[in-house]
């Protein structure tokens, strides 16, 4: 398995190590059909303005499956696209966010996507999982419309997958992405748009066997407010605002439908077999004509499984998503629905597959106070030590599955795992390793998930699974004796003091950690002693 987010070794951190300068900031939306570009002035009391907005049908993905490759076609006009926006951006001053979503998700070649986006437009784009991507959605959709005390269900197709997810307020109850899109459902049922009535068929069946498990665990939330954003809900919501005689070209925030103005829309688009035939419908971007099947198909087996009758528009999506997000990040003024979804989301995946949290919990604290104090010497940050944090209290994980080579398992259930919202691709890569190399071998010339890591990266994660490796030792015991660490550096040397209660019989702790202190040593360059103090 190749890992993610890759970034040439000099690019800015990205998503969550950001210039922190002023109050204008700009947030691009990657997606499989359109790149999306959003500009705002944030204000004293944390709501922001939108100074100036873009939109670019890019096609970026394409394929029936898995969109496994980017076509140099696509590659270059995401580039130009790309280096457009930052250019818009930088008219305003404003710092850059770009974040991409299912078709670099699914890419093999996705590396040269983000080199060149880097290099030649000057944008470091972050890949996010799909739950991580309807987290995002969510911020943006609950800012945008008066529903933050309401549960809602926030449905979005893209190009490449569609994103279902059950919130209230900050808390979302479920999230679920499938790989069913417009673009995709195209490629397979109508190529070149051309809607066959026996595709439309199969392709209705093949949408309702896709949703059935999404189905049945999203009813479990219900009641809710169905809430739909992207282009494929707000092109329905225009064409019925046509029907019904209205202005189409109307902002479409808070526009409502119900299920049958959307079967007679469907009924409408379907009737026509070929993308030419759609070009008179009201409301439709001409841009759309050839994957509009595909969209409201989908939605329409999304209204009948879930027995909607109606659903209100948000025209906020992934990229309002992603401003809010990086303001409650940037100790700018906090909004009233954010919170600390990533150590939520953490503690909740430990609390599901781990017996002994107490444990967990002290080997984790020991790890991050070696990291606090060896700061100078590693020149890592605050975003690594969430990652250390994270790898800590999920490095067992794999115990579940078997306890021989567990360390291997833990690895895979992390890196698979839908529960860890609000980090992106490249995190959970980071810190699926260092769970995987807390234990046994160091990282080797072998490894093909570590080898696929950028060079700073893989310090990173030499550094944190090093780390790992002495606190888990340090409570070998499980008897939490640990009262105080001290730190000594030199050029040649770190000594580790680690201060216990008189009398502790601490030796098999000081034993495995001298047994398990070569990987630090090799990452700070610099020879490793732990020695125990009594007091």
């Amino acid at each position: 398995m190749a890992a993610s987010g890759e970034r040439v070794a000099d690019r800015p951190e990205g998503l969550r190590g950001l210039r922190r300068g002023g109050d204008i900031h700009a947030a691009i939306d990657l997606g499989t059909n359109s790149f999306h570009l959003v500009v705002a002035r944030v204000d004293a009391e944390g709501r922001f303005d939108v100074v100036a907005a873009e939109k670019e049908m890019v096609r970026l993905g394409s394929g029936a499956g898995d969109m496994s490759a980017l076509t140099p076609e696509a590659i270059e006009r995401g580039i130009d696209t790309l280096r457009r926006f930052r250019q818009v951006a930088e008219s305003f001053g404003a710092d850059v966010t770009a974040v991409a979503t299912s078709a670099l998700r699914e890419a093999a070649n996705r590396k040269t996507f983000l080199d060149r986006a880097w290099t030649d437009a000057g944008v470091a784009v972050e890949v996010v999982s799909g739950v991580e991507e309807a987290r995002l959605i969510h911020l943006g959709v609950i800012q945008s419309l008066p529903l933050f005390e309401d549960r809602i269900l926030v449905v979005d197709i893209g190009g490449g997958s569609t994103e279902l997810l059950v919130g209230r307020g900050r808390d979302v109850l479920s999230v679920h992405s499938t790989k069913l899109g417009a673009i995709r459902l195209t490629d397979r049922f109508f190529p070149g748009g051309e809607a066959k009535p026996k595709a439309v068929k199969q392709c209705r069946t093949h949408v309702r066997s896709f949703l059935v498990p999404v189905v049945r665990q999203v009813r479990e939330h219900q009641p809710f407010t169905p809430v739909g954003s992207s282009g494929t809900i707000t092109t329905v919501a225009r064409m019925v605002v046509a029907r019904r005689g209205g202005d189409h070209m109307a902002p479409t925030n808070g526009v409502e439908f119900t299920a049958e103005e959307l079967h007679d829309v469907v009924e409408d688009v379907v009737g026509r077999r070929r993308p030419d035939d759609r070009s008179g419908i009201d409301g439709l971007d001409d841009r759309r004509r050839d994957i509009i099947v595909a969209g409201v198909l989908l939605l329409e087996q999304i209204f009948e499984g879930l027995g909607l009758q109606r659903m209100v528009v948000s025209d906020a999506a992934l990229r309002e998503g992603i401003l809010l997000d990086l303001v409650s990040r940037s100790g700018e003024p906090s909004f009233h629905h954010l919170s600390d979804i990533r150590r939520q989301s953490v503690l909740r995946m430990a609390e599901l597959y781990h017996e002994d949290l107490v444990h967990i919990q002290a080997a984790t604290d020991i790890a991050l106070e070696l990291f606090d104090a060896l700061e100078p010497v590693h020149g890592l940050g605050l975003d690594e030590r969430d990652l250390l944090e994270a790898a800590g209290m999920l490095h067992n994980v794999g115990l579940f599955i078997s306890h021989a080579a567990h360390h291997k398992h833990s690895y895979y259930v992390v890196r698979n795992t839908d529960q860890l919202s609000g980090f992106t691709d490249r995190e959970v890569e980071l810190i699926a390793q260092v769970a995987r190399y807390h234990r046994k071998s160091a990282p080797k010339a072998g490894h093909q998930e570590f080898q696929a890591l950028e060079r700073g990266d893989q310090h990173t994660v030499r550094v944190l699974a090093g780390l790992l490796r002495i606190a888990i030792a340090l409570d070998r015991t499980r008897q939490g004796a640990v009262r105080d660490i001290g730190i000594q550096v030199d050029d040649e040397l770190v000594t580790i003091s680690v201060h216990v209660p008189a009398g502790a019989d601490y030796s098999l702790e000081q034993y495995t950690a001298d047994q398990r202190k070569a990987l630090l040593a090799s990452a700070l360059g610099r020879q490793v002693r732990v020695q125990v103090v009594s007091r």
